[in-house]
């Protein structure tokens, strides 16, 4: 069955807020460190996530995923700088990261707005 990236990073959202309800703590201090982790320095937003989706791909994390590549694409991400991330993810994780680099390629699909690069 296909996985529709649209609902599982909507559905995340919804998830983390109420997460953030019961713990606010927890994820008042998940907020900051991905924004000090994220945010331009040495290495631009865009790079970052490009990371951060190498990684959430290698771990095999459906929700990294769908973060990343919306955050990536949101970054200015090309589809072309994604594959070319999905390939270094492939050469760190092997066979796993093959589907779970196929996975990212449909969220790419998905969540890319239609005619973009």
């Amino acid at each position: 069955m296909a996985k529709d990236y649209r609902d599982i990073y909507s559905h995340l959202q919804e998830l983390m807020g109420r997460l953030g309800e019961d713990a606010p703590g927890v994820m008042e201090g998940f907020d900051r460190l991905h924004q000090a982790s994220t945010s331009s320095g040495a290495l631009d937003t865009k790079t970052k996530e490009l990371i951060a989706l190498a990684i959430g791909i290698t771990v095999r994390c459906d929700g990294c995923i769908a973060y990343h590549v919306h955050d990536a694409i949101s970054a200015g991400a090309s589809r072309q700088e994604i594959v070319e991330t999905i390939g270094v993810a492939v050469m760190m994780g092997g066979g796993p990261s093959v589907v779970y680099g196929c996975e990212a390629l449909e969220a790419v699909d998905q969540l890319q707005p239609a005619g973009s690069v």
